[in-house]
């Protein structure tokens, strides 16, 4: 079945095209390069992976209840609408919204993607060129990864948020080469990753936890090269350079916290926009969701220097203010870290089932003599 057949609503178009600016830039310069890039660069080169192997695709889904969603986490729950429906309709309301969640993590990756080949074409630098190489790979792989899971386990696609596509059309248009960056790896990388792992840590699911917590894995080094990338780069403008760059920011955030809400979700269900709206903005797990949703952002606009006084008042009137004190290089550690025990959490009961095996076949062939 093709992916426009699992289109919830058909996408208007089959592509979409951004008209491309800025430059293509060539280095003649191929010294070492910045000691702390090129060993990002061996690191996103070492941990490269087939995501058909990595993961256990033969793990069932239930796909009325995919991510083990509680009740309560639901928008609907404790609503006259929740009341009238009978336990099928509440699955499908939960299939509906990890569809919607997960194809905006597909098409976020796509976009990562693309962002990513653009830095390689448009960074002055060789050494962030050849680490962005390595993340376009991964970006492709995470795309590919979220497609199989949304195609296999799921059978549903919803199009892409109006409001992520605006900010993915407002990072590739800009000629500047650092908005990719700035757009892409400080926004909506930060905003996905805090997504994925409220769903890594609450879902019951393994499928889903092994998937986002191998795609955070891979996130971790590439906020860590926006960070240091955008650092230094940032240290050597104009305070009204950092303004505009600033000034984009606080908008992306504003449209991210105020419209990824699934509002379409309900609209399928027959709800009116307004209503929907009124729903989501009210909900105390919506609520609490996007506050998490800044926990990457605010940490790591501000490790980048941009930290202006206007800037900081949108996040005291977003209520995040204070996470731009939060430790992202713990949060990113304990990502690997989760990634890599399930690795071996996985790799010792395999081991165990080798091992029961062998013994069964000398068991056996004992009997058998």
């Amino acid at each position: 079945m093709s992916t426009h057949d699992l289109y919830i609503t058909p996408p208007p178009a089959p592509t979409w095209q951004v008209p491309a600016t800025g430059a293509a830039r060539f280095s003649w310069d191929y010294d070492d390069g910045r000691e702390r890039l090129l060993a990002l660069y061996q690191k996103g080169k070492d941990k490269q992976w087939d995501g058909n192997k990595r993961i256990d695709w033969s793990l069932e889904v239930d796909p009325a209840d995919p991510l083990g969603t509680p009740d309560e986490a639901l928008t609907l729950y404790g609503t006259p609408h929740w009341t009238k429906m009978t336990e099928r309709d509440r699955g499908e309301l939960r299939k509906h919204y990890t569809s919607w969640q997960f194809s905006q993590f597909l098409h976020g990756e796509q976009g990562a993607m693309v962002c990513a080949a653009r830095i390689v074409e448009s960074v002055p630098d060789l050494d962030a060129k050849f680490y962005s190489a390595t993340q376009t790979m991964d970006e492709a792989r995470h795309a590919e990864i979220y497609g199989r899971f949304l195609h296999e386990k799921i059978g549903m696609l919803y199009p892409v948020n109006d409001n992520l596509q605006g900010l993915l059309g407002d990072t590739l248009r800009d000629s500047r080469w650092d908005m990719p960056y700035l757009g892409m790896q400080v926004l909506i990388e930060g905003l996905a990753l805090a997504a994925f792992g409220m769903i890594r840590d609450t879902t019951t699911r393994p499928l889903p936890k092994q998937i986002l917590a191998y795609v955070m894995q891979d996130e971790a080094r590439h906020v860590a090269f926006g960070r240091m990338a955008l650092r230094d780069y940032y240290k050597q403008l104009s305070d009204a350079e950092l303004r505009e760059r600033e000034e984009f920011v606080i908008e992306g955030c504003y449209l991210m916290r105020d419209r990824l809400s699934g509002v379409e979700v309900l609209e399928n269900f027959g709800i009116g926009k307004q209503e929907a709206k009124e729903l989501s903005e009210h909900s105390e797990y919506l609520q609490l969701f996007r506050k998490l949703l800044f926990s990457r952002i605010v940490p790591c606009v501000k490790d980048i220097g941009l930290w202006g006084e206007r800037l900081q008042k949108a996040y005291v009137d977003m209520g995040v203010f204070e996470l731009g004190d939060s430790n992202l290089d713990l949060l990113m550690a304990q990502d690997e870290e989760i990634a890599e025990q399930l690795d071996r959490d996985r790799f010792a009961v395999e081991e165990q089932e080798r091992v029961a095996e062998v013994a069964e076949a000398i068991a056996e062939g004992g009997t058998d003599g």
